[in-house]
């Protein structure tokens, strides 16, 4: 009896309830109202893209037979697929990763990839149906990609070490491996991944309608990047194949939210594992196994892939994006046991657990991370790298705070990307955004009711300027590809990274009196002209104005503000107070929208940073003296100061490793 125990052990075999079924319905009706299914047209294309794609590898692998000498009649090569097309979770528009399985005399360098007339990629380039062909050759993984008929294919290629590929060939056996290359080996393991993930669930079809719906929740959640350090298409896959074995009778309304309460108690780093780690002693490749290997006891939140070689998938995964997937864990529990508890008649509000994350609210600070390149071609490549390296500064910032970093880059409006003021074209460029927050105190450690407080400065100058050393050392940077990192408070990022907000049928009469002068009509709650440190109203009654200014007024503090800041300050009290948003008057608006404007303008924080100008350092005071009432919010930027005896025009001529401008934060009093 002990021989037939499987390796996971079901919760619950009990079969699914009338309301397990009609929850599920309306899952699965809520993501086609969210167009997560192709249409059947597309389906069919695909179909046709695939057996096209086939039949071209089989005609390029006799041309290969035929120059190196092999007899054609034999040569043979063959079609896989793997990722979410293979799970059949894609959705419309989604690429198509496929892998093509070759002989030992067809090589990656000479045969596969190439200009050569003989070689695939040169085939491919010469057909009218293909389009955006390109080839990245010195990746982890060396892919194709391509637009075939419109669909998106990224093309792996794997060697074996056989003369014949045998049309009915299985992957999935161990020793389809022996004797490949490390690069053959990564991309047969794409597909025996796949196929072993298919093979361990119980039911493939409540498997795929419970994975959409969590791959949904991990991109408008902002944790589905396994190159930020969040769980890519593979991790949440095995995730979710877990909880299947657990309830292998389960219908997906439940599949979801015990995928919730089992990973909110999870213990990590205990691994994930859908069977027994395999080993081949005639392969001798290296398995996860934090007994024999050092470094995989480091690994935070292992899931074992579970085909052999056995890998941990998840090893980017750090404490900071670990201890925001877990919150988001315990926010996705909650939620479903809200909306699955209500027994009505209507539809289950599923739309609530799939609710966008409103990143850019949450925090007050914001790490930004500008990437530019002198052309198009070297952006793709450039931006690629970066944020390929980025987990390197979330880790080493993860330290002194708390970091969030959203896995999406984003670029420009069209019309800033194509030119700017003076009407020449721009460098292309995007921008990567993380949360910054204080880290809570903490115990020490389990021997020890100690609290470790978290300091009140936080200086990130030594964790920006090693990430930028890191990524310039790119052996294929070209000039013109540069980085730019900077701080920025919630009220000064950029307006087209926010998501766009309705404009309130009842506005305020006294909103209106900006927009009679001839200004655009705006919200009742809009972003009006604020002074530094001027914080945004509250959702209760009373703001944050009033309540900053009463502060003010308790310690004596207005009195060291300009006077005309001062008087805005406390006409916008008590205007606030009497539940009015009066707009800024005229006499103060030009000192608002100067400081803002100051803010905005401000230089960029880069490992090789710019020296302040004396207006700059003015500035930088004055922001200062108002942090000091804690008006800038729970953190401020404390800039550079200018070197005794030094004229600011002499220290721009400085070498640039003494022209660091620290990037550091502080902890208000307030």
């Amino acid at each position: 009896m002990a021989r037939n125990k499987p390796f996971v052990e079901p919760i619950s075999l009990a079969e699914p309830s009338p309301l397990d079924l009609k929850q599920s319905r309306d899952l699965e009706q809520h993501l086609r109202d969210h167009g997560l299914y192709e249409s059947q047209e597309e389906a069919e294309l695909r179909e046709l893209v695939l057996g096209r794609l086939d039949a071209l590898v089989k005609e390029w692998i006799r041309g290969v037979a035929a120059l190196r000498g092999h007899p054609t009649e034999d040569a043979n090569a063959k079609i896989f697929t793997f990722g979410s097309y293979r799970l059949g979770v894609h959705g419309p528009g989604a690429d198509i990763d496929t892998l093509c399985v070759g002989p030992s005399y067809a090589t990656r360098e000479e045969d596969f990839f190439g200009t050569e007339p003989h070689c695939l990629q040169a085939i491919l380039s010469q057909l009218p149906e293909v389009e955006a062909l390109r080839a990245v050759t010195g990746a982890y993984v060396p892919v194709m990609e391509m637009k075939f008929c419109g669909i998106s294919i990224d093309l792996l290629y794997a060697r074996l070490a056989v003369p014949l590929v045998r049309e009915e060939l299985d992957i999935g056996a161990t020793h389809t491996l022996r004797h490949c290359d490390d690069q053959s080996v990564r991309s047969l393991n794409g597909c025996r991944v796949t196929d072993m993930i298919l093979r361990e669930v119980p039911n493939v079809a409540h498997f795929r309608t419970a994975l959409r719906c969590l791959k949904l929740w991990a991109e408008r959640r902002g944790v589905y990047s396994n190159v930020t350090g969040y769980l890519g298409g593979v991790n949440w896959a095995i995730l979710v194949a877990y909880i299947c074995k657990l309830y292998p009778r389960g219908a997906p309304s439940l599949l979801v939210s015990r995928f919730f309460k089992v990973y909110t108690q999870w213990g990590w780093p205990t691994p994930i594992m859908l069977r027994p780690i395999e080993r081949d002693a005639s392969l001798a490749m290296p398995v996860w196994d934090p007994r024999e290997n050092p470094r995989d006891r480091t690994h935070l939140m292992p899931i074992i892939t579970p085909a052999y070689p056995c890998m941990n998938s998840s090893y980017n995964v750090s404490e900071c994006t670990l201890a925001v997937m877990a919150e988001e864990f315990r926010r996705g529990d909650e939620v479903c046991t809200q909306i699955l508890s209500r027994m009505g008649p209507g539809l289950t509000d599923w739309g609530k657990l799939l609710e966008p994350l409103p990143f850019f609210e949450g925090f007050k600070h914001f790490l930004q991370v500008e990437v530019v390149a002198a052309s198009k071609e070297d952006f793709e490549m450039w931006e690629g790298w970066v944020h390929s390296r980025m987990r390197l500064l979330i880790k080493s910032a993860g330290m002194m705070v708390d970091v969030r970093p959203w896995p999406k880059a984003f670029r420009p409006p069209d019309q800033q990307q194509q030119q700017d003021g003076s009407g020449q074209p721009v460098q292309p460029r995007c921008l990567y955004f993380m949360g910054l927050s204080k880290k809570k105190a903490q115990v020490y450690n389990q021997y020890s009711q100690a609290l470790v407080i978290p300091q009140s400065k936080v200086d990130l100058t030594s964790p920006v300027n090693e990430f930028a050393h890191k990524v310039k050392e790119w052996d294929q940077r070209r000039e013109g590809m540069d980085i730019a990192v900077r701080h920025l408070l919630q009220r000064h990022l950029p307006d087209w990274v926010r998501p766009q907000k309705p404009v309130l049928e009842a506005a305020p009469a006294a909103a209106a009196a900006p927009a009679a002068e001839g200004g655009a009509a705006a919200p009742a709650a809009a972003a009006r002209p604020q002074l530094v440190g001027a914080k945004r109203p509250s959702e209760g009654g009373e703001s944050a104005e009033a309540a900053a200014a009463a502060k003010r007024q308790q310690t004596g503090a207005m009195a060291a503000l300009p006077a005309a800041a001062a008087e805005s300050a406390a006409s916008a009290a008590g205007a606030t107070a009497n539940g009015v948003s009066a707009p800024p008057s005229r006499a103060n608006s030009d000192l608002q929208m100067a400081d803002l404007q100051r803010q905005q303008e401000a230089p960029p924080v880069t490992a090789a940073g710019a020296v302040e100008a004396a207006s700059e350092l003015n500035a930088a005071s004055q922001e200062a003296s108002l942090a000091a009432v804690g008006d800038v919010g729970d953190w401020t930027v404390l800039q550079s100061e200018v070197q005794p005896g030094a004229e600011p025009a002499a220290q721009s001529s400085l070498p640039a490793q003494q022209q660091k401008k620290p990037i550091a934060v502080m902890l208000s009093s307030v």
